[in-house]
């Protein structure tokens, strides 16, 4: 099935930004702090040095321009995720979208952190070596069930100037 690239954009960016937008309340209104993306940028520019697993990713040696390569990894696995779904889903769904396709994706899609970024960071497997497991492991699934509300929310948009 052909992925929509622009729909997939226009789609990934903004369940990104609804997911983001989640973070900036947990952290204005209950005090919990977001994933800093710098942390992840510094993963990713050691990936291509071959270090793929660090004992702890704040204690790495800083990479350069790293915010700006986490940030934009993150915008840009959101819209690959939002390609996946839109290839199972396909271009009728972008017309008229339903909700439980998108928050599906977005509860599926935590396998990501849970199983690559975290171990890779240091935290363990879906966040096995932090101090609170269960509360990081429950952040991660908001944030990702955010992302998934947010899936719906830019299709629907999307699909009114489409």
């Amino acid at each position: 099935m052909q992925i929509l690239w622009l729909d997939a954009l226009a789609i990934g960016a903004g369940a990104t930004a609804v997911m983001d937008v989640w973070a900036v309340a947990l952290k204005r209104f209950w005090c919990i702090p977001s994933l800093n993306f710098a942390m992840v940028g510094r993963w990713l520019g050691h990936l291509p040095r071959g270090t793929f697993t660090h004992a702890n990713i704040a204690q790495a040696a800083p990479v350069r321009d790293e915010a700006i390569l986490g940030w934009t990894a993150h915008y840009a696995i959101g819209v690959l995720f939002a390609a996946v779904l839109l290839a199972l889903v396909g271009e009728r769904w972008v017309q008229a979208p339903t909700f439980a396709p998108a928050l599906l994706a977005g509860l599926v899609s935590v396998a990501a952190p849970f199983c690559i970024l975290q171990p890779g960071m240091g935290a363990g497997l879906a966040a096995s070596k932090t101090p609170h497991p269960t509360a990081a492991r429950l952040r991660s699934l908001m944030a990702h069930t955010a992302f998934g509300i947010g899936l719906y929310l830019a299709a629907l948009l999307w699909s009114t100037v489409r």
